[in-house]
């Protein structure tokens, strides 16, 4: 009964999914749209408009672009790192072997394409930006498998969402470590006291979700203040909300349920409109030839695709992993290349990579490109395969 509860809950995730991505590609259209009309200095005007308000030390007035990108996406890592916990706890990630694939895929998908990104840029300006192809983009590689529908597993998701989410979270990790100038640890300190009574509240079997949320915030202002990605909070926070295996409604399944279409419907289309403003202007089409252009393609599409692929191929032959239930390794490949979509945090990376604006713009450009390719390919190729070939016992790497 537990079990056809979730894959319910998991089905409706995915609905909204599928209807939040077409509303996502969307807002990528308007946005480039924008971008590329008269419209353009009046809507970036908008999200450079700063409001909110400053008491003493805390500070809560930051631009609508900070509050979209650090704020709305702290809420939309909160609902990731929800499924991830529940399938941790209850699902498809229960086992050590389960929900090791995801982390090796992810660990290759940042290892190949930043070096591949290195070897092109080796010795030249643009070498400090090996970190721009590491990351995948939560948001909109989630959005195009979920638009597949039952196109592919429903454990194929899952697996998707695991590696994007420990992908960002390494991605986070070297920003803090590579492109962050100041780590206030005072600032940590706070944030490490608020996540101890966070899990205090969860191993003492609070259940009101205002014991939770409310400190969340804290959670959230903290670690935006301590020089880390804000963002990280949202998973943080996922991690200690209580849920059980019983058929009763747990916390997590509520907030779940309460976060999805919000998250789906709106948060994601303003980060779109917000976030792919990107102007095109004189010699970015010729910058793609270039050694930082080559470098983000080569490092997003190939890169990413490689990666993610041999480094499962060798958990699984390793016998530390195994297959999603019903996936083929043909999945996986495509699963690769939807792992190429960078966008999101290859652009911050980029941005805190190169103080030149054309070089900012050259990169952004190349993301853009790279995101489009794979997102493209990766959903035309994953619609191709016929899941009926393998069904969930046949494959003997099968583990999910």
């Amino acid at each position: 009964m537990t079990r056809k509860i979730n894959l319910k809950v998991f089905k409706d995730f995915l609905r909204s999914g599928q209807i939040g991505g077409i509303l996502l590609l969307v807002s990528v259209v308007i946005s480039l749209s924008i971008a590329n009309s008269p419209l353009y200095e009046s809507f970036a005007s908008i999200l450079h408009h700063q409001f909110g308000f400053v008491l003493g030390s805390f500070n809560l007035r930051y631009s609508t672009e900070i509050w979209i990108n650090d704020g709305l996406m702290a809420i939309f890592f909160l609902l990731v790192g929800l499924e991830i916990k529940r399938e941790i706890v209850e699902g498809e990630l229960s086992s050590i072997k389960q929900a090791a694939m995801p982390v090796f895929a992810a660990i290759g998908g940042m290892l190949v394409p930043a070096a591949i990104y290195a070897v092109f840029n080796q010795g030249t300006e643009t070498a400090g930006g090996w970190g721009i192809p590491m990351a995948t983009d939560i948001a909109f590689a989630l959005a195009i498998i979920s638009m597949l529908g039952d196109k592919v597993p429903s454990s194929l998701k899952i697996f998707l969402a695991a590696l994007a989410i420990v992908d960002d979270l390494g991605a986070i990790i070297v920003i803090a470590i590579f492109y962050t100038n100041e780590l206030h640890t005072d600032q940590l300190l706070y944030s490490a006291g608020i996540m101890a009574l966070l899990v205090a509240f969860n191993k003492f079997g609070v259940k009101n979700l205002a014991f939770y949320l409310i400190p969340g915030i804290f959670l959230w202002y903290f670690v935006h203040h301590s020089g880390i990605h804000a963002t990280i909070a949202g998973v943080l926070l996922a991690f200690t909300i209580p849920t059980n295996e019983s058929d009763v409604e747990s916390p997590l399944e509520k907030l779940e349920h309460s976060l999805t279409k919000p998250v789906n419907f709106l948060i994601m289309p303003i980060f779109a409109l917000a976030n792919t403003l990107i102007p095109f202007e004189s010699g970015m089409v010729e910058g793609l030839a270039s050694s930082l252009g080559l470098g983000i393609i080569f490092g997003l599409i190939v890169g990413k695709t490689l990666g993610i692929f041999a480094f499962s191929w060798l958990s699984v032959k390793l016998k530390w992993s195994g297959l999603p239930s019903g996936a083929r390794w043909a999945h996986i490949a495509g699963v690769g290349l939807l792992g190429g979509i960078g966008f999101t945090m290859s652009i911050f990376i980029a941005l805190l990579s190169f103080d030149d604006v054309f070089l900012q713009s050259e990169a952004k450009f190349s993301i853009l490109i790279a995101s489009i390719l794979a997102g493209t390919l990766g959903f035309i190729y994953l619609k191709s395969l016929n899941k009926s070939k393998v069904t969930p016992g046949d494959n003997k790497d099968e583990a999910f």
